[in-house]
């Protein structure tokens, strides 16, 4: 597993991200990792259409209002 050195980041920038994983219950480190595993999931982790569908209906979607209904009580939540 590799590592990674990021320089000239702002200081705001910093600052938002300490935010943002303040608010996920989550170390700097966990952050940028998880928003670097939404950017390119690593490759052992895909999934199929199949699976996505199935992870859908699992969760009780069965339309994309009722998705978007989902992510926006979960936005409005924090």
């Amino acid at each position: 597993m590799g590592e990674i050195s990021i320089k000239g980041i702002s200081d705001y920038q910093i600052e938002q991200l300490h935010e943002r994983a303040r608010r996920n219950h989550r170390t700097l480190e966990a952050e940028l990792r998880a928003l670097i595993d939404f950017m390119v999931p690593p490759q052992e982790s895909s999934i199929t259409i199949e699976e996505l569908g199935a992870n859908a209906r699992r969760l009780g979607l069965s339309t994309p209002s009722e998705a978007v209904r989902m992510i926006r009580e979960d936005r409005d939540s924090r």
